[in-house]
């Protein structure tokens, strides 16, 4: 038997709006690309709403990422451990490791 039972509702997780940021993208933007209005790529970003399948490739398509790097069923990690190796308490910039000779301390 499926591990999904008929009527249950799995959340669908995104990162729709990390991505548009990245690439300096208004909502508005995305929306005339997909051809959807503004008000469902909100909606799609707080995850009031799901994609259809077309609507999750074109969205894909926009961001040339697979499916499985925009949409998920578990929520997503933070973007800078998955490319940096970062987590959240890591320092963004390394600290210095040499004093400028005749600085104050």
């Amino acid at each position: 038997m499926s591990p999904v039972r008929r009527g249950e509702k799995l959340p669908i997780y995104n990162r729709i709006a990390v991505l548009r940021a990245e690439r300096s993208m208004s909502r508005a933007q995305l929306a005339e690309l997909v051809d959807v209005n503004v008000q469902s790529v909100g909606a799609l970003e707080r995850g009031d709403n799901y994609p259809s399948l077309d609507l999750a490739f074109r969205i894909c398509a926009v961001f040339t990422l697979p499916v499985e790097a925009v949409f998920s069923r578990t929520p997503f990690g933070a973007m800078s451990a998955e490319l940096y190796g970062r987590t959240n308490e890591s320092p963004a910039v390394a600290p210095p490791t040499d004093r400028v000779k005749g600085a104050s301390q």
